[in-house]
């Protein structure tokens, strides 16, 4: 009988321990709207998959991020992502890099990724970075400076930045944790939503006279993404 129990006692837990880790997959996009008919779906959550027997090298290569890119624009970047839409390869292997190229005092403006954490590595120059933690932990900034060879980590889903204080071009590449980790550039998402959101919510939200976000909602905002 002990053996019995002994076995149930396995099988609850083993039951309980499957139970407290189901959950839902992450998300791989914005947003997944269901449909009824299957013939109506544009894809997955993510891609969808191709035979692997039709799989080839060119699924898994890229070349080209040794070049350097053009940062002649308003903020003074350039992020080119190798995400699953540049390497089909990816799929369902969660992972994604990034190269960011900064003109001398670029930036890379505050910006989340809602869909994976980012490791970033100077390979060029310095950055001055940093991100800001949760309303629950008090909106900390965390920040550093970094030389070549320097690492720096941003959590999932925080508000984060890199600008480069020097005169002198600055480069480095990020590796993420999902195939398509998404950005939110805030002032863009903000300030340049389609449509507009209403002027008198960002006033109060900012507290400020609404003719300010009149005039921020009349310029152009850059997308450094590419």
């Amino acid at each position: 009988m002990k053996g019995i129990h002994f076995l149930l006692s396995l099988t609850v837990l083993a039951l309980a321990a499957f139970i407290a880790f189901a959950s839902d997959p992450s998300p791989l996009q914005d947003f997944c709207v269901a449909v009824d008919e299957p013939h109506k779906a544009l894809f997955v959550n993510g891609k969808f998959c191709k035979d692997p027997k039709l799989a080839k090298a060119e699924d898994f290569f890229f070349s080209g991020l040794n070049v350097p890119r053009d940062t002649h624009n308003p903020v003074g970047s350039n992020v080119t992502q190798l995400n699953v839409d540049k390497i089909p390869g990816l799929n369902t292997l969660g992972i994604s890099l990034a190269r960011i190229d900064y003109a001398p005092y670029g930036q890379n403006p505050p910006h989340t990724h809602p869909r994976g954490s980012e490791i970033l590595v100077v390979a060029k120059g310095t950055l001055y970075v940093g991100f800001v933690s949760s309303n629950q932990d008090g909106n900390r900034l965390f920040t550093k400076v970094l030389k070549e060879g320097d690492v720096f980590v941003f959590p999932i889903g925080l508000i984060h930045f890199q600008f480069n204080p020097t005169h002198a071009p600055a480069v480095a590449f990020a590796g993420l944790s999902s195939q398509n980790a998404g950005t939110i550039t805030i002032a863009n998402s903000v300030f340049g939503s389609n449509p507009a959101i209403n002027p008198h919510v960002l006033a109060k939200a900012f507290q400020v006279d609404k003719n300010v976000i009149d005039q921020l909602q009349k310029q152009f905002w850059y997308g450094n993404d590419n």
